[in-house]
């Protein structure tokens, strides 16, 4: 966060590539006094499908912590699973469209985030600056579209990128230091992107995780409700 003043942090999908990557560059800063990491394997679990897991481990988090600084998730899926059960990747046609794998990427893209939102915004500070911020990606920009495909993927970040322009709004009328925003990770060398990055330059996690941080430290207020790239540049919706 590159933050000189002792902040409080608390990272989402901490088991990730991404995730893991975040949270080890966060303990490792001298001004991080208390770090969460969430996941579904930590304790408390949090499943991004169920919001009675969410709502308990927020009312852990704030007894035990207080008022949390910088509230990050790398949470999401490329994979999902499809109406056979099985593994689902991205779609290249519209020919391919499963309505279940489609509705399990909203499940995990857009309203598992929607739901950390609802629950762990609360624990923003009031008095101070504090951030949420959301893994999105760059394909989830619709005015950036030009190769299509991709369908449920671009749709469940789009819809994500929406939820975060509206929390940035209502978040800001009782933390007015707030910042909001989502961001694209670069095409990052881990188990969930490698089998799409082709000849893309790759990030390695911990060069995504540096960089993220950075912008992060970058922003203020005006910028909440954005979205932003590793590089710190604005994305169009």
């Amino acid at each position: 966060m590159t933050e000189t003043s002792p902040f409080t942090a608390l990272v989402f999908g901490a088991s990730g590539g991404i995730g893991r990557a975040v949270a080890d560059r966060l303990a490792a800063d001298p001004a991080c006094r208390a770090l969460v990491r969430l996941s579904r394997s930590s304790n408390p679990a949090i499943d991004l499908a169920d919001e009675a897991s969410i709502a308990a481990a927020a009312r852990i988090v704030r007894e035990q912590h207080g008022e949390i600084d910088l509230l990050f998730d790398a949470t999401g899926a490329l994979m999902v699973q499809g109406a056979d059960g099985e593994a689902v990747g991205p779609e290249k046609t519209l020919r391919r469209l499963d309505p279940v794998a489609m509705a399990n990427a909203f499940a995990v893209n857009a309203i598992g985030p929607a739901l950390l939102l609802k629950h762990f915004a609360p624990l923003l500070p009031r008095g101070r600056r504090g951030v949420f911020a959301t893994l999105s990606a760059r394909v989830g920009s619709i005015g950036d579209n030009r190769l299509g495909g991709w369908i449920s993927y671009r749709a469940s970040k789009a819809a994500l990128n929406q939820i975060v322009r509206v929390a940035a709004i209502e978040i800001a009328r009782k933390h007015p230091e707030s910042v909001v925003v989502a961001l694209h990770p670069g095409t990052v060398a881990t188990d969930l992107s490698a089998p799409f990055a082709g000849n893309r330059d790759t990030l390695s996690p911990d060069e995504s995780a540096e960089r993220l941080l950075d912008t992060l430290a970058s922003l203020g207020p005006g910028d909440s409700g954005g979205f932003f790239a590793y590089d710190g540049q604005p994305i169009p919706w």
